[in-house]
């Protein structure tokens, strides 16, 4: 009697059947510029995924392709080729106001500028999102927020009278007020003093640990990915390994020998 064994069953974005749907999922993803020509792949190959209330670093030397990873993992450019999803549903195939709308939903974005209207206060570039999203604003809520990001005494400052650890705290609650499943930050302390640096990777850690959202930061400090549960390298648009539970000093270890190695892969 011949037996055969039974096929696995797939998902669309290449994951077991039945598995855990991941925060983010990068498939094959490849992102070309230039000409015909003369084409620049600033992603090669890249597929990762990244589980639900993770915080996650990527980090690389100049021109490894982190930024072109951001904004391909959060919709905000697609790939040449390969799939991206975020909580399992796919970008590819929708027109930019479907994705707009759907950013402004389930993704919220910090960056290293931080973005804020001079002339509004602090509660209305926070509740700025919600109302692009033509959705009810809830003040207690947003009040919350502003308070575990210690503005609560802050709420009618306009951005000039706040420091810039400020700024990016509020930047930070502008990006939470729409309970977003995912925040994409880029090189959030990048303009910050060390103390306000700590402050801003503290707040991130804890959007991971206590309210169950995932992270995902671009960073070129070893001391801020400290922060993550791991820390994915890239290297000329193509993964070059990772490495949990890091430390400043294991991560600036690695950087310092990324490419000396035979580690670069298609795919995780």
């Amino acid at each position: 009697m011949t037996t055969t064994t039974p096929r696995a069953v797939v998902r669309d974005d290449g994951q077991p059947a039945g598995a855990a749907v991941e925060a983010v999922r990068l498939v094959n993803v490849r992102k070309v510029y230039g000409t015909t020509a003369n084409p620049v792949a600033a992603l090669d190959g890249v597929t990762l995924g990244l589980p639900s209330g993770s915080f996650t670093a990527v980090m690389g030397p100049s021109g490894s392709g982190k930024s072109t990873f951001l904004q391909c993992a959060a919709g905000l450019d697609l790939p040449t080729t390969g799939r991206v999803y975020i909580q399992g549903e796919e970008l590819a195939g929708n027109s930019e106001a479907v994705l707009t709308k759907f950013r402004r939903q389930r993704v919220g974005f910090v960056f290293q500028q931080f973005n804020l209207l001079p002339t509004l206060t602090v509660m209305q570039n926070v509740t700025l999102p919600l109302r692009l999203a033509g959705r009810k604003i809830d003040r207690r809520r947003c009040r919350e927020i502003l308070g575990r990001v210690g503005l609560g005494d802050r709420l009618d400052h306009r951005p000039a009278e706040l420091s810039g650890g400020q700024q990016q705290r509020v930047a930070i609650a502008r990006a939470l007020v729409t309970d977003p499943r995912v925040v994409f930050a880029d090189e959030p302390t990048g303009a910050l003093d060390s103390r306000s640096a700590r402050e801003v990777l503290e707040l991130l850690r804890e959007s991971v640990q206590v309210y169950d959202q995932t992270v995902v930061m671009v960073t070129h400090d070893p001391v801020a990915a400290s922060y993550a549960d791991s820390v994915v390298f890239l290297v000329d648009g193509r993964l070059a390994g990772g490495l949990d539970n890091p430390t400043a000093d294991a991560v600036a270890e690695r950087m310092a020998h990324l490419g000396e190695t035979h580690d670069v892969q298609a795919g995780a």
